[in-house]
């Protein structure tokens, strides 16, 4: 069996002496969709975060074999790991282009050129309204920008924070296809997500977080029959 693509071992996040994260360990594998489960506060966008560097850890983390737990966030984007946060954080004074441009910083030209038109083809919208300021974009335009500019880099592994927070369910739909063409295209997914059963469908592997821990992993379609995450994730979904 190969290596994982991505393999997060027994890792622990604080923030000053408060553990957010205890003894977390994770994999996701070259074409898989991996989603991590669980309520508002239970660590997942802190995991996320700490993954892409911008927290500090204790614990190990590899991505294609490399031990990257010394890297900072710009090598972890040049290696091929690139996050989408829950906020965005787009320009909203800038154009779509020239927000897409910006996630584009560390290829060549050529290569950009290649990146811009894959964007266009998964999200026509975009190329609808390149020169239309973010600021102004629906809520769905703008996580599709956020993705779009995620993508730019050509990444191996996508991390997705809440995608579909705050978002119609007809937007939410559409996400989450594209996300399975990710997938399809080579790019892996880790997905961080509130509204269970629709992460749960779409993706191969799940991991439940409860309070900084896992509490229970294994096959998406399993996971979502499990009594337990019926009982808790899957009763009521926000719109």
């Amino acid at each position: 069996m190969s290596a994982p693509l991505l393999a997060v071992s027994d890792v622990h996040i604080s923030y000053g002496k408060v553990e957010a994260v205890r003894s977390v360990s994770l994999d996701v594998s070259a074409n898989q969709i991996v989603t991590i489960i669980g309520a508002n506060g239970a660590g997942k966008t802190t995991l996320l975060n700490a993954i892409m560097g911008i927290l500090p850890l204790k614990g190990r983390v590899t991505f294609g074999g490399e031990d990257m737990t010394s890297f900072d966030i710009e090598d972890r984007v040049a290696a091929g790991l690139s996050l989408v946060p829950e906020h965005r954080e787009l320009f909203g004074t800038m154009n779509v282009e020239d927000n897409l441009q910006l996630g584009a910083f560390r290829i060549a030209k050529a290569t950009a050129a290649q990146s811009f038109e894959r964007v266009y083809t998964l999200f026509p919208r975009l190329k609808e309204r390149r020169k239309q300021l973010a600021g102004t974009l629906s809520g769905g335009e703008q996580q599709m920008l956020a993705m779009g500019r995620a993508l730019m880099g050509a990444p191996k592994l996508l991390m997705l924070d809440e995608p579909s927070l705050g978002l119609a369910p007809i937007i939410v739909s559409d996400i989450f296809r594209t996300v399975g063409e990710l997938r399809a295209a080579g790019v892996s997914v880790l997905l961080v997500e509130q509204n269970a059963q629709a992460a749960l469908k779409i993706a191969d592997h799940a991991y439940v977080m409860e309070l900084g821990e896992f509490v229970l992993d294994g096959p998406a379609a399993e996971i979502a029959t499990n009594q337990q995450v019926v009982a808790s994730y899957l009763g009521f979904q926000h719109a």
